[in-house]
């Protein structure tokens, strides 16, 4: 008895040590939850002698291909191209702007792959719903929201580089983790910008706008910003965008039909399609060399992009955390799915609760799957109802720490976009609740449809 005790107390100081990182990388902030990743893996193998696990190397690859493409896009302007498309799309239908702003924000996110496309349309949307007398909050809540949604519908994600290397073996091919989020997705937004657009009161009729009016702490709207036009940009900006597009189309095209790639001898019946880690590689590096021959774009220039500093900053972060987390999930596997399995038998929805919470903790989507889905296969979970529960991790929003939630209050200076003096409750709460819940309902509900399970 005095091992199994020994060994209960040694598991409990290890859980310590693995929640003392999280929590100081997330204090640092940046790459910090990387660095504190690893240093809580170095007291992990030294001081508990614990194996180290294996870091991320797939999931990085592919992310470090995407961002390549990505910086050199918008070093030839393809994101301002982007914005600016986004931007005409959201003045055509001003009064509908609590609808087209979300899904306009979730389709540019999910094309980009990342979510700092976002920031750009912030001021587009405050400015459009402002000058039409639009409660601000409305709109700008539920894209905010979105923008975030769209990473796990992104071919060319972060995150979902992360979920394909765990559960790709599991036979979960991209087509296949896009028809259960990206629909279920759609469906949590148009239903997030409903309730939304019924919350709060209209704008003239706000205590704390007519306040700012009175106080002349409100500028007019901006012309500049809402007469942008997508054909005063250089042709560069445009075609580039285009390029970098059918890029993720031809990666839908070749994970749909593996056909179409080359085989080469090793897998079943005696050969085996290239690997999607492999051919999205090839594709992205391909992709930005052409971008930089055909758009002169300078490799210097390239490094000054905001797009390669965030994305090495989620490299950091992911390599880490998930690597902290392998460490630990695989020393530990036994006692966690002894301790867990009966609860998820039992309840199989607590695991998106625990994705939810693990995401909300750790402020990184890519980083709360990797630490959260292998020990949801570890446990028996089916790979499609892992991908089901998978939009749990916009669970990044519960509390008002993101920098893009941060930026969309600052730019909103009517004051009705806020963050209260309740931690867990802000501008964004009840979007990010019914965009979790109703799309990890509709997308579990879509693996019963199309995988049985």
């Amino acid at each position: 008895m005095g091992v199994t005790y020994m060994n209960i107390f040694l598991l409990l100081l290890e859980i310590v040590v693995v929640l003392a990182a999280i929590y100081l990388g997330v204090r640092t902030g940046g790459i910090g939850l990387g660095l504190w990743g690893v240093v809580g893996i170095a007291v992990l193998v030294f001081v508990f002698h614990l194996p180290p696990g294996s870091p991320p190397v797939d999931a990085v690859e592919i992310i470090l291909a995407v961002i390549v493409a990505s910086a050199i896009m918008q070093a030839a302007g393809g994101i301002d191209y982007l914005v600016a498309v986004a931007a005409r799309i959201i003045q055509k239908n001003p009064s509908g702007i609590v609808y087209i702003a979300p899904l306009v924000a979730f389709i540019f996110t999910v094309g980009a792959g990342t979510g700092n496309i976002y920031y750009s349309l912030i001021p587009v949307i405050y400015q459009v719903a402002y000058q039409n007398k639009i409660r601000p909050e409305r709109p700008l809540a539920v894209a905010s929201v979105a923008s975030q949604m769209g990473i796990v519908a992104s071919p060319v994600s972060a995150a979902m580089a992360a979920m394909l290397t765990l559960v790709g073996p599991k036979g979960m091919s991209l087509p296949a983790i896009l028809i259960l989020v990206f629909p279920a997705s759609v469906i949590a937004l148009l239903v997030a910008s409903f309730v939304q657009s019924r919350l709060g009161k209209p704008l003239e009729e706000d205590e704390e706008y007519q306040r700012r009016l009175a106080a002349g702490q409100i500028k007019p709207p901006n012309s500049d910003i809402l007469n942008k036009n997508p054909s005063d940009l250089p042709s560069q900006a445009r075609w580039s965008a285009w390029i970098f597009l059918a890029g993720v189309a031809l990666i839908m095209l070749l994970s749909i039909f593996p056909a179409l790639r080359p085989t080469f001898s090793g897998g079943v019946g005696g050969s085996a399609p290239l690997s999607t880690t492999v051919m999205i590689q090839l594709v992205m590096y391909t992709l930005a060399t052409v971008l930089i021959v055909l758009a002169k774009v300078k490799p210097a220039d390239v490094l000054k992009q905001s797009i390669l500093s965030s994305g090495i900053t989620a490299i950091i972060a992911l390599f880490g955390l998930a690597w902290l987390a392998d460490t630990f999930i695989t020393a530990n596997n036994d006692a966690i799915v002894n301790a867990l399995g009966g609860l998820v038998k039992v309840a199989p929805w607590s695991f998106a609760i625990a994705l939810f919470i693990v995401a909300a903790l750790t402020t990184s989507q890519s980083g709360a799957t990797r630490a959260l889905v292998p020990i949801g296969i570890a446990l028996g979970i089916p790979a499609q109802l892992l991908v089901g529960m998978w939009p749990s991790v916009i669970g990044i929003y519960l509390f008002p720490a993101n920098g893009s939630q941060l930026a969309t209050v600052g730019i909103d200076e009517t004051g009705t976009t806020r963050i209260s003096k309740y931690v867990l409750y802000h501008s964004f709460t009840i979007a990010t609740l019914i965009g979790w819940i109703v799309s990890v309902v509709i997308a579990c509900l879509l693996t019963v449809l199309f995988f049985g399970v």
